[in-house]
């Protein structure tokens, strides 16, 4: 059940909260970003195609229909990276050999180690700074981890809601 967006809730009217939430997250990545490096600082690679290439990276062999629901992406943007980066040659796409009407997407070899490699340094970073957090501080994480979610499958609903009509 999805309320619209000028539903109103103790939480809702909280704009605080909103901020909070937005700037937590963003303050986030670019810490990490910042100490692990970005895995492109190529021009012409957006954010939004870097993390595309992220998920690929993490996925070869998905399939571009796969790919649009991971990130909740339309299939048209998602066309649209892959035209891209496929010309700029950061990304493979090859016909499933065993239903031809399937694209499957994989790294060429070179931006595959990068992928891997930034992943690596990510993962080494926010796994230090978990470890110094206290059992209930990773408990709460885990606990606040599954309300963002939720969050996230609200959002989701209603676009999906906006976008019947």
């Amino acid at each position: 059940m999805s309320r619209s967006p000028g539903s109103e809730s103790a939480a809702a009217a909280d704009p605080e909260l909103v901020g909070a939430l937005l700037g937590s997250f963003g303050r986030f990545r670019r810490q990490v970003a910042r100490l692990a490096g970005r895995s492109f600082d190529r021009s012409g690679v957006s954010d939004s195609q870097a993390e595309f290439l992220r998920l690929v990276g993490r996925n070869p062999g998905i399939s571009v229909k796969a790919a649009a629901a991971e990130m909740g992406l339309a299939a048209n943007s998602v066309s649209t990276f892959v035209t891209a980066l496929v010309h700029a040659d950061l990304l493979m796409r090859e016909q499933d050999p065993a239903d031809r009407r399937v694209t499957r997407l994989s790294l060429p070899a070179p931006v595959q180690r990068l992928m891997d490699e930034t992943r690596r340094r990510r993962h080494t970073f926010i796994t230090a700074a978990l470890g110094d957090l206290t059992a209930e501080e990773r408990a709460d994480l885990v606990r606040g981890l599954a309300v963002v979610n939720k969050v996230t499958d609200l959002l989701h609903e209603h676009e999906q809601g906006e976008v019947s009509r």
